[in-house]
């Protein structure tokens, strides 16, 4: 029975996957217009960002619509098939759950930040403009 049910949300989820992607494309809102050096300031703070997501996951949409938003070149790690995003994020991050947004401090040690509302949190209080 436990198959069964494995192979069923297996289907949904390939069937639903497309949609969910190009829905969260067309539905994506205007980036923020900064000034070209405050956007350059901000890029250079976002080079120590990377979000490790699944392209289809609701909550990673949810955290890349933010991004866009505001505006932010963070890089994007699909860490949803078996590979080196995947293993990273469960050896350093200590879990592979996503999204999870990794963070290099100015000391160099690293965070791991989990749970979509928690990276927004971060997001909005570092990048949005006042």
């Amino acid at each position: 029975m436990r198959i069964l049910i494995r192979y069923f949300f297996r289907g949904v989820r390939l069937v639903l996957t497309p949609f969910m992607i190009a829905g969260s494309r067309l539905m994506m809102p205007k980036g923020i217009e900064r000034d070209p050096e405050d956007q350059r300031a901000v890029d250079a703070q976002t080079r120590r960002l990377a979000l490790y997501h699944y392209p289809a996951c609701p909550f990673c949409i949810k955290v890349r619509r933010v991004m866009h938003r505001l505006s932010l070149d963070i890089e994007l790690r699909n860490a949803q098939g078996p590979g080196e995003y995947r293993e990273t994020l469960r050896r350093e991050g200590g879990r592979v759950m996503v999204p999870c947004l990794r963070i290099e401090q100015e000391d160099g040690s690293v965070r791991w930040l989990y749970e979509s509302d928690d990276i927004i949190e971060y997001l909005l209080d570092h990048f949005e403009p006042e």
